[in-house]
This record gives structure tokens, C-alpha cells and sequence, in this order.
């Protein structure tokens, strides 16, 4: 008659079946994190926001070029990659005589 008492008929459910750890952020959300990183370095620090664009877009994209890749990952690699590129030559440039590429 109490035997149930303070828990539930089912066990829990819950603790089972689980085959990942939730500590971190998960590879979609780190995929559209990228993408915010990389259009964001276009405008402001994009010596600092381009690689991490690059970072996340790959650890979204699980470390290989192999299998199912999402957009937002590979948007997030492509125009961090360019982002920083970019962020480079300006600071080159920048160095020189000329005070700036243009």
C-alpha cells in the first residue's frame, strides 16, 4: 500500500539512456554562436571574434570535414576564416609607412 511512498512507480526515467555529457554547449549551439562571432567580426575586433568564429564552427561540426555538417557550422568557419583574413592585412598594413591600406 506505501510501498511507492516518495517515488514514483516508473523509476526514473530520466538517468537512463543518456549517452552525453549537458556540461557544455551543445554542436547547434555552438554552430549559431560562430555565426553571431564571425558577422559580428566583420564590424569590431575581428582579430579576437574571427578565430573564435573558426573554433566554434568547428568543434560544431564535431572536428571533421566528414559526414553531416550544418550550416550555421560551416557559415561560422568560412567567414571566421575570412574575418580574420581580413583582421591580419588590416593590421599589416596598418604597421607600414603608409599608415593603413588605403
Amino acid at each position: 500500500m506505501m510501498s511507492g511512498f516518495g517515488r514514483g512507480t516508473r523509476g526514473y526515467p530520466r538517468s537512463h539512456g543518456r549517452s552525453w555529457s549537458r556540461s557544455g554547449p551543445d554542436r547547434a549551439t555552438l554552430g549559431i554562436i560562430g555565426t553571431i562571432c564571425a558577422v559580428a567580426g566583420f564590424f569590431v575586433l575581428g582579430i579576437l571574434l574571427g578565430p573564435v568564429a573558426v573554433v566554434c564552427g568547428w568543434l560544431s561540426m564535431g572536428r571533421s570535414w566528414a559526414g553531416d555538417r550544418s550550416i550555421p557550422a560551416l557559415v561560422a568557419v568560412v567567414l571566421g576564416a575570412i574575418d580574420t583574413l581580413l583582421a591580419v592585412i588590416w593590421l599589416s598594413g596598418s604597421a607600414t609607412w603608409g599608415n593603413g591600406m588605403f
